[in-house]
């Protein structure tokens, strides 16, 4: 920043960079591994997980009663994020000789395995390459809130909690079909996913303790622990109904896993809104700057203000709109610029409205390094636009704003004293239309994360909208 210079202007890439590469992000995330693990060398266990490509890997428990699918669902996660898929039984299959043979023992005597052990199983086999370098999905653990307690106690918790729901009713008539591929571990039913191969349907097998009354015994246990658990991960659960094909159980989940939990990790707003003229970007910009105390930049006023103020930029704009031609883009960029490099819009962020309207104008904010966290398209029917803007006008004695279907004046006089602006005739309105629409769709092939709202109602519907969509991280994306 040069401090010789006012306003103070700090360069846009500070903010951008650290957004881009996750900085803030990546000190949380430090943070909450040398709390969890207290390293004798601090340093060190730094050092090793800045090593890591990435420490910001899947972890993910699947939680529902017996068969709500909850094996057939993680396999299909787990495969799809190529993700360890950890589940009770080859957590012990895989564990040291010495810790399977200490649980292989409760079982055998059909006892439930300790808390302690279950934790030394689950801690060894998180350490091992695939579950750090991939994440994992464990799959009907834990089956206590004594067990996610102390789970949790020793910094092992999950990112993203999925429950499967399902009535009784349904889950005991699948049962009643459930079959099971004793090479495999795959799961079919003979209603509803029976195999078209015929040796694999003929080696396929009944499973032990999925007749009615064992199931009634499970879901008892389960309905009995199952509050007490999700009451462990109530910032992360997402309950989805599993009486439906596996096929549409598998699209809601792996939404929420995409989904990105709400971060205390500094964020500066960086927002630009799109539309039609007459969509109502000012009047949002001014609502979420009023809000959120950002920095409500108008390209419009800007170039108003610069021609007023005689600056070199506003003095070369003011040709071009004398002899009724568009300024170039240069020239914008440049007040743009300024006015986007201000302390108080670095720091505390700004949405932009009016620009850009070409995909060359988005590139060249972009090259400048004032790259947005969030882009919205205001979207209104042309036929809307035009009943908006056609049908106002202004009274020149009090400057208050009418329409005459929405917000008509309540006397005569006023009436009759109303002015319209030129540039609200329907000609001009279409015009400016028919511009929008030519570049609307280059404009959105370069802001590919880009989100569109329905702009035809409310203003504060509008607002409401918009909201609930900036205050939600974007979804991630997994490769």
């Amino acid at each position: 920043m040069d401090q010789t210079k006012r306003p103070l202007q700090v360069p846009p890439e500070f903010a951008t960079y650290a957004e881009q590469h996750g900085l803030f992000d990546l000190y949380k995330r430090l943070m909450e591994q040398l709390i969890v693990h207290k390293p004798a060398n601090p340093l060190t266990f730094l050092v090793e997980l800045l090593k890591r490509d990435n420490i910001d890997v899947p972890q993910v428990i699947i939680l529902g009663p017996p068969a709500s699918g909850k094996k057939t669902i993680s396999k299909m996660v787990a495969n799809k994020l190529r993700a360890a898929h950890l589940t009770k039984e080859n957590l012990i299959g895989e564990a040291d000789h010495e810790l399977k043979s200490q649980a292989q023992t409760f079982i055998n005597k059909k006892k439930p395995v300790p808390t302690q052990l279950w934790l030394k199983i689950i801690g060894e086999r998180l350490k091992l390459f695939d579950c750090i370098k991939k994440g994992w999905i464990m799959e009907g653990f834990p089956e206590t809130r004594e067990q996610a307690l102390a789970l949790q106690e020793i910094g092992i918790y999950a990112k993203h909690c999925v429950v499967l729901e399902a009535p009784d009713t349904v889950l005991i008539e699948r049962a009643q079909g459930r079959r099971v591929d004793p090479r495999t571990g795959d799961i079919y039913h003979t209603t509803f996913d029976w195999p078209t191969n015929s040796d694999l349907q003929n080696r396929l097998q009944e499973e032990p303790g999925y007749h009615e009354d064992d199931m009634i015994m499970k879901l008892t246990e389960y309905h009995r622990h199952i509050s007490d658990i999700l009451a462990c991960f109530s910032k992360v659960t997402k309950t989805i109904n599993a009486d439906q094909p596996k096929a549409d159980v598998f699209s809601q989940v792996f939404t929420f896993l995409c989904s990105m939990p709400r971060t205390n990790a500094p964020h500066t707003p960086r927002i630009i809104l799109l539309g039609p003229t007459g969509s109502g970007k000012g009047v949002q910009a001014a609502l979420l700057a009023n809000k959120y105390n950002i920095v409500n930049v108008s390209c419009g006023q800007l170039m108003k203000q610069a021609i007023a103020d005689e600056t070199k930029a506003g003095l070369a704009a003011k040709g071009y709109i004398d002899k009724g031609m568009l300024v170039p883009d240069n020239t914008v960029m440049s007040v743009l610029k300024e006015r986007l490099s201000q302390l108080d819009c670095v720091s505390r962020g700004w949405v932009l409205h009016g620009y850009p309207q070409t995909r060359e104008q988005a590139e060249s904010l972009s090259k400048e390094g004032f790259v947005p966290n969030r882009v919205f398209f205001l979207d209104v029917p042309n036929d809307s636009v035009i009943e908006r803007l056609c049908s106002r006008a202004t009274d020149p004695i009090t400057g208050e704003r009418y329409h005459t279907l929405y917000n008509p004046p309540r006397t005569k006089e006023v009436k009759d004293r109303l002015q319209r602006h030129p540039s609200d005739s329907e000609d001009k309105v279409r015009h400016r239309l028919a511009q929008y629409h030519a570049y609307v769709e280059e404009i959105a092939d370069f802001f590919i994360e880009a989100q569109h709202i329905n702009a035809d109602q409310d203003p504060h519907t509008v607002f409401e909208c918009l909201e609930s969509m900036i205050v939600n991280l974007l979804p991630k994306r997994f490769n």
